[in-house]
């Protein structure tokens, strides 16, 4: 099994994706990726219904989730892999993260409304309301729709963005310990990037990494489309001091980004990393392929 057929991370319409769960399994298909995971933002639900989805001979799939935290310390994205969906601890996370967005929602519409007069119709708010996942993206699509931005791009960074938030977050401790309870394994996301453009290296990533570690962070993101090899190699050694798994993923979101599906940054190298060996080996509830020998994971 090539390294490159792994992709541990992806979005699709239940959060900020353009593909259904059912289009991204097709195109998971086409792709020919071994193994894959949908890291929907504060959602779970593709986990439940690609598992029905799924037949025999199709591509191993472990349940995930991608929880948008922040704390006095900043911005955190934590990834949730292998966790029982069924479980209360991971769905109050969910829950609460949900009702944190549609507020944020409702806000942002008001404030558009308010600063910019940019309105819209009562079909398309009532449509926004009842998405599995309401957010930005969504927004700044109804304003490209109506001439009031050229692209989601601007419309995020121009309008947007210039309301912001001060404690309406989940706290990454909570979203470490919801997934945690569920038996999953949590992991923070492209480590390196911050809030909008901000660049986290050195000393800075490392005390994000061990305070993060003090809830029970088990493992790092280090492979990803959007790493340097520098960046690449700094999360990899942070990863091998504090003993750390480490996850690959491209962060596809359909025509939302260009950003390939498999577009992970192993590169198609012959065998997996230590890290991401141990991650694959040690995590709980996967589907493992047909035909793929378990010493390719050990």
């Amino acid at each position: 099994m090539m390294a490159g057929s792994i992709d541990l991370h992806m979005h699709t319409t239940v959060s900020d994706g353009t593909d259904t769960p059912a289009e991204l399994l097709r195109r998971v298909r086409q792709t020919g990726l071994s193994l894959f995971s949908v890291t929907d933002h504060d959602a779970i639900k593709s986990a439940v219904i690609l598992s029905e989805l799924l037949k025999d001979g199709d591509p191993g799939f472990l349940s995930g989730v991608e929880f948008s935290c922040k704390d006095e310390n900043g911005k955190y994205h934590i990834l949730g892999y292998g966790y029982d969906p069924c479980a209360s601890s991971i769905r109050e996370v969910v829950q609460y993260g949900h009702s944190l967005r549609v507020k944020k929602v409702q806000k942002r519409l008001d404030f558009l409304k308010h600063e910019f007069s940019f309105t819209f119709t009562e079909e398309e708010l009532s449509h926004l309301m009842t998405l599995d996942n309401p957010g930005k993206p969504h927004i700044a699509g109804l304003m490209v729709a109506h001439g009031y931005a050229d692209s989601i791009k601007t419309a995020i960074r121009d309008y947007i963005d210039r309301l912001h938030f001060s404690n309406e977050y989940v706290r990454p401790e909570d979203a470490i310990r919801g997934i945690l309870g569920a038996g999953g394994i949590p992991v923070l996301a492209h480590p390196c990037y911050g809030s909008g453009d901000q660049l986290i290296l050195g000393e800075e990533m490392d005390a994000r990494i061990r305070h993060l570690t003090a809830f029970g962070l088990q493992g790092l993101e280090g492979f990803y489309s959007g790493f340097t090899e520098k960046l690449r190699a700094e999360i990899l050694a942070f990863a091998a001091q504090y003993d750390l798994y480490v996850t690959a993923g491209s962060d596809y979101h359909g025509k939302n980004k260009l950003i390939a599906l498999g577009d992970n940054g192993l590169g198609g190298t012959e065998t997996y990393p230590e890290g991401l060996r141990r991650f694959l080996r040690d995590v709980k509830k996967i589907r493992m392929p047909d035909g793929v020998p378990d010493e390719k994971f050990n």
